[in-house]
Order: structure tokens, then C-alpha cells, then sequence
């Protein structure tokens, strides 16, 4: 059997393997790459819930393969079966075999079903593939009634997408409110609100306990003491409670794993000799205090690759850890959080202090002014920024951002009151009132 060779293999062809080929092929024209995709395509994970409610077409978040094979590139629908470390070969589920000069794992992340009683009953489905979506879609068109376990970003976009096929929906997660490791109570609250204002049936303090049924789910059963009753074999449930590596072909080598990844340096080099990985299939830390935190978002894994890349081409560079900064929409309201929580960052050992702020999206004198509200959270010795949340009707995401970049600096309060901003009577707040710098000096005050 011939061996093809590879100076790159990429086992991944989701955003770090489409990042990582991209870099390399166009840094190193004459290198050779090749990447390992078991699917036929990729998808924009995140827009999945869209597609669901039908607002937008399937073929619409499908990553096209040109993305790679533009490069020059070779991609081969197919999965690795073994891999051989020592004799840089990798054996593909056709028997094929490749032999690398240098490797990136890449191979992401898959839904978390919690291994309650009834798992493995029918209709129960996760997200995450094109098929998962068309499976959706299929199942909702004849169902009266959902349940999504779950209440993070996904969790509450799929919940939204159900409501609006007119489905009756019930939305339930451990935690007393929605998007509880991007917000706190505060802002939490107003969350809570906006949902069940929406028509969303919703349950906080509600841990999953067992899925009843015989042969297809026909109860939800919760730690509070509730259940949800569903008609077995038209009704469903969504289960969106996070995701675990997918590291089933690495179990048996000596590539040190732990529960949450591949564990890798600031270079993305793994234990073994010419081998990186990145992106939700390795295991890092947060940039806020460099403790080993989750971190499986898109947003996350891209800098991985690139920073996996420039050093698989000899230059330096070195990734210092995520701080998840991620925004949705719950109804009308745009909402984003990045970095630690208030009661986040006191498990993590710090004490707090935080500062609030509130203007209106574009001048008060402006038709179509709503109100914006910030939340800052700061270590009380130091004043260092540790996190930030924002609620408002637009632009939330790039204000996040702005946060972000203070956390990836390790800037202070006295960074952020003395920001400097724009302002413009449609897109902005008023020139004295930047809600980033209001709660900035508010928490000042505290210190």
C-alpha cells in the first residue's frame, strides 16, 4: 500500500483546521497540507437555531470546502482510525495511511448528554451538526410540546426558535437564572423576565434528575421536585447543557489527556514531539488568573490556530489564555458578558468590588433611545478589571469586545474611566455618559 505524506496533517476540518490550513498554505506555498474531515461539511454551529426557526437557509451555514482546497490544499472526507506517534502515520478508516511531518489535532468538541436514567431514550436529541438540524427540524414539525435542558447562549437561542414555530416550550437549567456564567442576579433577573415575557415556560433551580418512558421520552423529572410531562414519540427534548472533547482516537496513546482536553503549552504543543492541538479539544486556562477554566467557543479556538500555526512555521507566538467573551439576543435584547462573573470570581478566590452604569443607546433626544446597563466586576486589592456584562437593544457585542481587550491587558478601573470613545446622536450615548466608564468610576468609588 502507498503512503501519502503530508509536511502538515490536520485531523479537524472545523475553525481551527480551516484556520490552521489557511495560515499555513499561504505562509509556506510549497508545504503540503492535508486535512482529515469526517463530515461532508462543516457548519456555523451558532447559527444552527436560525436555520431551525427557519430564518435563514441550511446551505446557508455550511462552511464551503473551498475554504481549504482554494489553498491548494488536499481534504479528504474521512476519519483517522489510529495514529501512530512515533512513526508520524496515521491510518484512516479505509486503511490508508499518512505519514506527517508535523500534526494539529483538531478535532473539537461534542454535545454533553449527563448520563441521568433515560439518557439513551428516543427524542432526545443535541445540536451540533447539519444532520442534528435536520433531525430538529423533522421532530418539530409534528411535536406539541419541548423541553431544552439547558439555559447557556444555545440553550436559550434553540428555546427561542421552538417558541416561535409555535411549539410550547419549557426552557430548565440548574442554575437560578439564564446565562448564569455570563451574568449575575441583576442582570440575571431582567433575563428571567425577558423570557417568560417571550412565552417560554421557565424553570431555574431545576437540575435534571431522569428522563421516564419507555422506548421514547414521555417525562422530564427535575431536582426541584416538578416534572414535565411529553407525548411519547411526537414531543422531544433538547438536551444543550456544554460539550466534551472529542478524544475517543487518542484514549489508548501516550498524548496526555485530562477530563476537559489535550493538555498544551502557550505554543499549542502537546507531550509529544511535533504534535499541537487546538481549539475545544484542549484542555487551558483563563487569561483573568491562569486556572484551568472551560473555554469551547469559536471565538476561542481561532487564536489557538493561529498561534498553533506561526509556530509550526518558526515564528513565535504564544497564546495567553481566553477570557469568553460571547453575546445573544433573549427577545428583544441584545445581551453579552466576558470574563468572571461577581460570584464567579469569588469561587475563583478573589474579593470584589463592581460598579454599575446606564445611559441610553443613542442620544435620550433621539427617537428610539433604550436604556443600556453595565455591569463591572474588579478585584478590591488591586482594581484590576476581572469581567464585564452588558444589557441593551444593539451594539452589545462590540462593547463587550472593548471590555475583553481591557481583560487580555490586565487593565485597572483607572484604565477603563479614562477610556477613549466616540460618540454620534444615533449610535451612541451621550458624550458625558459612557456606560463602560460610568461603571468604571462607579467602582472606583468603592476601592
Amino acid at each position: 500500500m502507498n503512503i501519502q505524506k503530508a509536511d502538515y496533517l490536520i485531523i479537524g476540518g472545523g475553525p481551527v483546521g480551516i484556520q490552521a490550513c489557511r495560515m499555513l498554505r499561504m505562509s509556506k506555498p510549497e508545504a503540503s497540507v492535508t486535512v482529515l474531515r469526517p463530515e461532508d461539511f462543516s457548519v456555523i454551529y451558532c447559527a444552527i437555531p436560525y436555520v431551525i426557526e427557519g430564518l435563514i437557509e441550511p446551505s446557508s451555514i455550511a462552511k464551503k470546502d473551498e475554504l481549504i482546497t482554494e489553498t491548494g490544499a488536499q481534504l479528504l472526507k474521512i476519519s483517522a482510525s489510529k495514529v501512530d506517534f512515533s512513526g508520524h502515520l496515521v491510518t484512516l478508516t479505509d486503511g490508508q495511511q499518512i505519514e506527517y511531518g508535523k500534526l494539529i489535532i483538531a478535532t473539537g468538541a461534542v454535545p454533553f448528554v449527563p448520563p441521568v436514567p433515560g439518557h439513551g431514550l428516543k427524542n432526545i436529541f443535541t445540536v451540533k451538526t447539519a444532520k442534528d438540524t435536520d433531525v430538529i427540524k423533522a421532530a418539530a414539525s409534528k411535536a406539541a410540546k419541548v423541553v431544552v435542558i439547558g439555559a447557556g447562549a444555545i440553550g436559550i437561542e434553540q428555546a427561542q426558535a421552538m417558541q416561535a414555530l409555535g411549539i410550547e416550550t419549557h426552557l430548565v437549567d440548574m442554575a437560578a437564572h439564564p446565562l448564569s456564567t455570563m451574568f449575575d442576579s441583576e442582570f440575571g433577573q431582567i433575563i428571567s423576565e425577558q423570557v417568560i415575557a417571550s412565552g417560554i415556560k421557565w424553570q431555574g433551580s431545576a437540575p435534571l434528575q431522569k428522563f421516564g418512558g419507555n422506548d421514547s421520552v414521555s417525562e422530564v423529572i427535575l431536582g426541584n421536585g416538578s416534572s414535565i410531562s411529553l407525548n411519547a414519540g411526537k414531543d422531544f427534548v433538547i438536551v444543550s447543557a456544554g460539550v466534551k472533547p472529542e478524544l475517543e482516537l487518542f484514549r489508548a496513546s501516550d498524548l496526555e489527556i485530562v477530563k476537559d482536553g489535550i493538555v498544551v503549552n502557550e505554543r499549542m504543543q502537546t507531550n509529544i514531539p511535533d504534535v499541537y492541538a487546538a481549539g475545544d479539544c484542549v484542555h487551558f486556562a483563563s487569561a483573568i488568573d491562569g486556572q484551568p477554566l472551560g473555554g469551547k467557543l469559536a471565538t476561542n479556538a481561532v487564536p489557538m490556530a493561529k498561534v498553533a500555526a506561526r509556530n509550526l512555521l518558526g515564528k513565535e507566538a504564544t497564546y495567553k489564555g481566553f477570557v469568553n467573551g460571547a453575546a445573544t439576543c433573549v427577545g428583544d435584547l441584545r445581551v453579552g458578558g466576558t470574563g468572571f462573573t461577581e460570584s464567579f470570581a469569588k469561587l475563583r478566590g478573589f474579593t470584589t468590588v463592581c460598579g454599575f452604569g446606564q445611559t441610553t443607546s443613542r442620544f435620550p433626544i433621539m427617537p428610539g433611545a433604550k436604556k443600556v446597563q453595565v455591569k463591572l466586576v474588579a478585584y478590591a486589592k488591586t482594581g484590576r478589571l476581572l469581567g464585564g456584562q452588558i444589557i441593551g437593544p444593539d451594539a452589545v457585542a462590540e462593547r463587550i469586545d472593548v471590555i475583553s481587550l481591557a481583560l487580555q491587558h490586565k487593565m485597572h478601573l483607572s484604565d477603563l474611566a479614562e477610556l477613549s470613545y466616540s460618540a454620534q446622536p444615533w449610535q451612541t450615548f451621550y458624550p458625558a455618559a459612557n456606560p463602560i466608564v460610568m461603571a468604571a468610576e462607579e467602582a472606583l468609588k468603592k476601592l
